[in-house]
């Protein structure tokens, strides 16, 4: 069985819920704004393939210390010059893996962002299908100051927010406070400080009582149908709500809904085989 400590590292800090629907990663670099290295990086990782593995409905990623991310580690990065291009692709590889992973988890994940959220901390969060951000949270891709675009963070963001709206930023690489980052779309709630905690709490209930096979379909449905045009993302939509439908989750919501009772979800059908063997 894994535990919260398995899953944390020197640089991560996580804790699972009791029932296993909520797993909560710290980055806990804070003399380093929480920048991402290699540990933060395959620890995140681990956290998501957990996620999967198991029934969890939502994942939370926040920063210790009130900031969230300041972006990727400079001193790694840096340890590949004179090294070739093949060093910085494979330095540049598990950022991919991570972006891609959070995207794809079964689970719902949430950035919870306070403080910076700065360069690949910002593509770590548009990563996230959920944004909640302090009202004071700081936000902007300043690696353009050190000769290097925001080409791995450009992928997420620019499929987050209004593309005329943020493109300068990419380029200025100028901060932008919180409530310019709502205004072009890049978060989803925007809190008051001093509500933080309790605001992220309350949404974290909200998002754990839908069935966990319908988050996993639902996200699914959600980021496939974006690419796809009109009628084929209606006959594709078609065939996932037949698939809802038809799921043993599904019958429980119905029944649940007509007796007026609380529905007792079955989870995925992985979760049922691995507790079946």
């Amino acid at each position: 069985m894994v535990t919260s400590e398995d899953l944390s590292n020197d640089d991560l800090d996580v804790e699972v819920a009791d029932d296993d629907l909520v797993v909560r990663a710290t980055i806990d670099r804070p003399e380093d704004r929480n920048a991402l290295n290699g540990n933060v990086i395959e620890g995140l990782s681990g956290v998501l393939d957990f996620a999967d593995d198991g029934p969890a409905r939502v994942v939370v990623i926040r920063g210790a210390e009130g900031t969230f991310c300041a972006g990727g580690d400079i001193k790694s990065m840096a340890s590949a010059i004179g090294q070739g291009s093949q060093a910085y692709r494979e330095g540049f590889a598990g950022m991919k893996q991570l972006i891609e992973k959070a995207v794809d988890s079964a689970a719902l994940t949430v950035a919870a962002v306070e403080g910076y959220c700065l360069a690949g901390g910002m593509g770590l969060a548009a990563a996230c299908d959920v944004i909640v951000a302090s009202e004071e949270a700081t936000f902007g891709t300043p690696e353009v100051d050190i000769g290097i675009f925001p080409a791995q963070a450009l992928v997420p963001i620019m499929r987050t927010v209004n593309e005329k709206q943020a493109l300068k930023y990419l380029f200025t690489g100028e901060h932008f406070d919180a409530q310019t980052a709502h205004d072009i779309g890049f978060t989803t709630d925007l809190v008051a400080p001093e509500e933080f905690d309790d605001e992220l709490d309350s949404l974290v209930d909200d998002l754990t009582t839908p069935s966990s096979f319908m988050i996993e379909i639902g996200k699914e449905s959600f980021y496939n149908q974006r690419e796809m045009g009109f009628s084929e993302s209606l006959d594709y939509m078609r065939e996932m709500v037949t698939m809802l439908a038809m799921s043993d989750d599904a019958e429980e919501g119905f029944n649940s809904f007509l007796t007026g009772e609380e529905p007792d979800w079955k989870g995925r059908p992985d979760d049922e085989d691995d507790e079946n063997e």
